[in-house]
């Protein structure tokens, strides 16, 4: 069965920093972890802008969402802590998905960064696009000294069966480092003539570099 992912990107500008942290790590992380079908929960923080966190659960398959654990905890039932710090901050995505590249891979241990990319795609190059991620741009970005492992998601069916989630794509990179993004190696597979070719037909697209978060030692 293909593994799913899911990812909250916000912008806690607005928010305690501190307090932002401790409502993740404290609760909101813990408790997902404790939801049968959850794997990995990562949160990264943005190379570019402090106040950019990702976090990303892996998923035995994206009907987790859907099962009672995770509805006891999420969507009407989210806890008042979750409600006063979600409130203050902007979210810049959530998505749901499922892993349609290579299909059942984990996230790797021990990456120092992820480069998110998301984005939509103009309909009429919808085939050409998925061609070009599948047969050259995720493996040839897999093959960068320093990349960990290269996976591509698609947005899930909700229970209407409708496609739900403002980008219907997602391709995370676990990386040694951001820094693998700078080298000459992936500069140069991830700037050919094909991918110059889709680029034009990128809607909504949000790249997000990002550094391994590390939670702050507090003093005794």
């Amino acid at each position: 069965m293909a593994k799913g992912l899911l990812i909250a990107a916000f912008d806690f500008s607005n928010a305690q920093a501190d307090e932002f942290h401790d409502w993740y790590d404290l609760e909101h992380v813990p408790e997902r972890q404790a939801i049968p079908g959850f794997g990995a929960c990562e949160r990264w923080i943005s190379e570019d802008a402090p106040n950019v966190a990702i976090a990303t659960y892996d998923l035995d398959a994206l009907d987790v969402m859907h099962s009672e654990a995770y509805r006891a905890i999420a969507y009407d039932n989210l806890s008042v802590w979750s409600k006063r710090v979600t409130t203050m901050c902007d979210r810049l995505l959530r998505f749901e998905g499922t892993q349609i590249n290579p299909g059942d891979a984990e996230a790797p241990a021990g990456a120092g960064g992820l480069l998110l990319n998301t984005m939509n795609i103009a309909p009429e190059v919808e085939d050409d696009f998925n061609a070009w991620y599948d047969q050259e741009h995720l493996p040839a970005l897999a093959a960068v000294p320093g990349t960990l492992a290269a996976r591509r998601y698609r947005t899930g069916p909700n229970e209407l069966g409708d496609d739900e989630g403002s980008h219907r794509y997602v391709a995370i990179y676990h990386l040694t480092s951001p820094e693998v993004t700078w080298s000459e190696a992936w500069k140069t597979a991830a700037n050919t003539p094909w991918t110059e070719r889709m680029r034009p037909h990128f809607r909504d697209h949000l790249r997000i570099l990002t550094r391994a978060y590390v939670r702050a030692e507090t003093a005794p």
